[in-house]
C-alpha cells in the first residue's frame, strides 16, 4: 500500500476516486484542493480531502472496512494541511462516526440529528469564545450575524436599529473568505460603519460560523434540505456558545426580498431562538429609491463599473475604504 497527496485531480486518479466515493454512499460534487489517495497496487481502497483547514470526503473501501485505514488518511492529511501552515482542523461527518473520528483526536462542537461538527483541539471553541470579554447579564444584549460583502447603508440601518432597542449589541461578523470581499476587508468596513455608534462592539466569528457556500453536502442523502441542515449547526452554535457568553436576548435580522436562503433561515430563527430563551426581531429591509439595498445589488453596481450610483447604497465609510484599498 502507499498514499499520496495530489492537487487537481483528473484522468483516471479522477475516475477512481469518483467510483469509491460513490459506493461509500457519499454524493459527487467538485473534489477538494488537496486529496490523499490511499492505494493497494492498483487499486483505491481510502481517500480524503482538504479545503484549507475543512476536512471532507473521508471514505474507506466497503471492503477494506477494519483495517485502520482511516487512521492512515487521516495522518496524511494532518501532516498535509500542517506543511500549509493549517494546525486547527475541522470536519463534519455523520453522527454515527462520532467514535470512529473521538478516536483519532477530533472532539465534537455541536451535534444535529444529521450533522456532527468536529475540531481537532479539545476545547477549542470555548477558547475562543472566553478570548471575549463577558458581557453584563443585567442589560439588553442584542446581536447580528452579517456577511456585510460589502457593508451597505442597509447593515448600518439594521445595526442603528439594534442599538436604539438595547443596552449593548454584538455584531458578529463571518471570518471566512468567501467570493466578494475578503474577511479582513469586511471586517474593517463594519468597524468603520458603525464607529459612530458607542454601544455597538464588532467581533470575527472565527471559524465557527460559516456561510452555505463552504457547507459541506456530500454525505446528507437529502440535498433539498442541506441548507436547514446548515441553519440548524450554525443556530446550534450561537444558542449554545455566543448566546451564554454574551448574555445575548435580542437577535435581530432583515427581511429578505431576494435570497430564499436567507428568508428559510430568519424562518428556522424564528421558530428556534425562543427555545434558548433569545428575541428575533426582524427589521423592514431599508429601501433607496424603492429598491431594497442589498450588498449583492452593489456589488453587481461595482462589476458594471457604475460607481457613482454606489452613494445610494453605501455609507461614506465604505465608499472611501473601497477606494483607498483600490477595490473599486
Amino acid at each position: 500500500m502507499f498514499i499520496e497527496i495530489v492537487s487537481n485531480l483528473h484522468s483516471g486518479k479522477l475516475a477512481e476516486w469518483k467510483r469509491l466515493i460513490g459506493e461509500c454512499g457519499l454524493s459527487e460534487m467538485e473534489p477538494a484542493s488537496q486529496t490523499a489517495l490511499l492505494w493497494d497496487d492498483d487499486e483505491l481502497i481510502g481517500t480524503g480531502g482538504r479545503d484549507k483547514n475543512l476536512i471532507k470526503y473521508i471514505a474507506i473501501s466497503p471492503q477494506r472496512q477494519g483495517e485502520d485505514l482511516l487512521s492512515t488518511v487521516i495522518t496524511q492529511l494532518r501532516k498535509n494541511a500542517f506543511e500549509d501552515g493549517y494546525n486547527h482542523l475541522f470536519l463534519y461527518t455523520k453522527p454515527s462516526n462520532k467514535d470512529v473520528f473521538s478516536s483519532l483526536f477530533f472532539y465534537p462542537i455541536v451535534q444535529t440529528d444529521k450533522v456532527l461538527f468536529m475540531e481537532n483541539k479539545r476545547g477549542g471553541i470555548q477558547d475562543f469564545i472566553n478570548s471575549h470579554p463577558k458581557a453584563d447579564p443585567n442589560q439588553i444584549n442584542g446581536a447580528l450575524v452579517m456577511n456585510c460583502n460589502p457593508f451597505t447603508l442597509g447593515h448600518q440601518y439594521l445595526i442603528e436599529k439594534a442599538a436604539s432597542e438595547c443596552d449593548r449589541v454584538f455584531v458578529f461578523v463571518l471570518s471566512e473568505d468567501s467570493e466578494g470581499f475578503s474577511a479582513h476587508d469586511r471586517f474593517e468596513m463594519v468597524k468603520n460603519g458603525v464607529s459612530h455608534i458607542p454601544n455597538v462592539s464588532v467581533c470575527k466569528t472565527g471559524p465557527y460560523l460559516i456561510s452555505s457556500a463552504t457547507f459541506p453536502t456530500y454525505f446528507l442523502k437529502d440535498r433539498d434540505s442541506a441548507s436547514i441542515v446548515q441553519c440548524d449547526v450554525d443556530i446550534e452554535i450561537f444558542t449554545k456558545y455566543f448566546a451564554p457568553h454574551f448574555n445575548i436576548t435580542r437577535r435581530y435580522v432583515g427581511t429578505e426580498p431576494y435570497s430564499p436562503m436567507t428568508e428559510k433561515y430568519n424562518q428556522i430563527l424564528v421558530n428556534k431562538l425562543p427555545d434558548a430563551n433569545i428575541e428575533l426581531r426582524i427589521v423592514e429591509r431599508k429601501t433607496s429609491n424603492d429598491v431594497a439595498v442589498s450588498a449583492s445589488l452593489v456589488r453587481k453596481i461595482i462589476k458594471s463599473g457604475e460607481i457613482s450610483l454606489l452613494k445610494n447604497y453605501l455609507p461614506q465609510t465604505t465608499i472611501d475604504y473601497l477606494q483607498n484599498n483600490k477595490l473599486i
